[in-house]
């Protein structure tokens, strides 16, 4: 079976551009230009990468910067006083505090701290409360960004089977509670995790996989009914003495050996990745504009 391969690169900077484009014409009506702020705390090398390309991301999409950087033994009092800062600062549309967080803060505490209608990320509870239920809010990234691949690509959903692997805050959840929904993907949804007794019996019946488990190559050829659809989440760093870094991004997904059954899957890097961010940059928009809160 041929299948087609899931491009994010090239749908998130079709997407990047439209929204340059609807900045430009804001501007040009005498709005003011969207401004997000990232908060960045210690050097993990994936928070690094992913906030310095959220950076060039505002650059393409005409928004306004600011990074807003603390070591790693910062005090969860000084990180709430910023947030608190951020939450009150006119000029900033929308904010991130990038995960994970040092241990010795506690991350639901942050979030909860920050202005749920400044919470461009999606993880305030009364934005994820809000999406539950179908209300309008502020969709998480990555969950955002895999739904308008699947609309993009229009990869059938309604009334598919759709498996999640992965049951986190950030993606296995908002991610099982989209699919299900009538106005996003109107799917048959189970979701699986490591406990999960019948894991690869669910995944052979699958039309469509969800692969956010954080394992690389965890799903293999056996696991998957030809036809599916792999979306593959998983962005783990493995050692590769071939490349030049020392390392490459792997994902969930043995990519080689499931391919040739699938009908439809994401790369890793290249696919998922990209669309998180650009969903990012639509969240901030949305934000500026006032879409859901007033």
């Amino acid at each position: 079976m041929s299948y087609q391969l899931i491009n994010g690169k090239a749908t998130a900077t079709a997407i990047k551009q439209q929204i340059a484009q609807e900045v430009k014409e804001m501007i040009d009506a005498g709005r003011k230009r969207p401004h997000l702020a990232a908060v960045l705390v210690g050097h993990d090398g994936g928070s690094e990468t992913y906030v310095k390309n959220k950076v060039i991301a505002c650059e393409q999409c005409e928004f306004l910067s600011t990074l807003i950087r603390y070591e790693d033994n910062v005090s969860e009092n000084e990180l709430l006083s910023c947030v608190g800062r951020l939450n009150k600062d006119h000029n900033i549309d929308g904010f991130i505090v990038q995960l994970p967080l040092p241990k010795h803060i506690d991350e639901q505490k942050i979030i909860m701290a920050i202005d749920y209608k400044k919470d461009v990320d999606g993880f305030h509870p009364i934005n994820v409360g809000r999406m539950a239920i179908g209300l309008p809010c502020f969709i998480s990234a990555t969950p955002l960004g895999i739904l308008t691949l699947l609309q993009h690509y229009q990869i059938e959903t309604s009334g598919k089977k759709c498996v999640i692997l992965g049951r986190s805050n950030i993606v296995g959840k908002p991610m099982a509670q989209l699919m299900m929904q009538k106005q996003y993907g109107d799917a048959t949804v189970t979701i699986c995790h490591s406990h999960s007794k019948t894991l690869k019996q669910e995944c052979r019946e699958a039309d469509i996989i969800i692969a956010a488990i954080g394992q690389p190559d965890f799903v293999t050829a056996d696991m998957v009914k030809d036809g599916a659809a792999i979306i593959d989440v998983g962005t783990t760093r493995v050692t590769d003495a071939t490349r030049q870094r020392g390392w490459r991004l792997n994902g969930d997904v043995k990519f080689d050996e499931v391919a040739p059954k699938c009908s439809f899957i994401t790369p890793v890097p290249g696919g998922v990745g990209p669309m998180t961010i650009c969903s990012l940059m639509k969240n901030t928009l949305a934000a500026a504009k006032h879409e859901f809160y007033r």
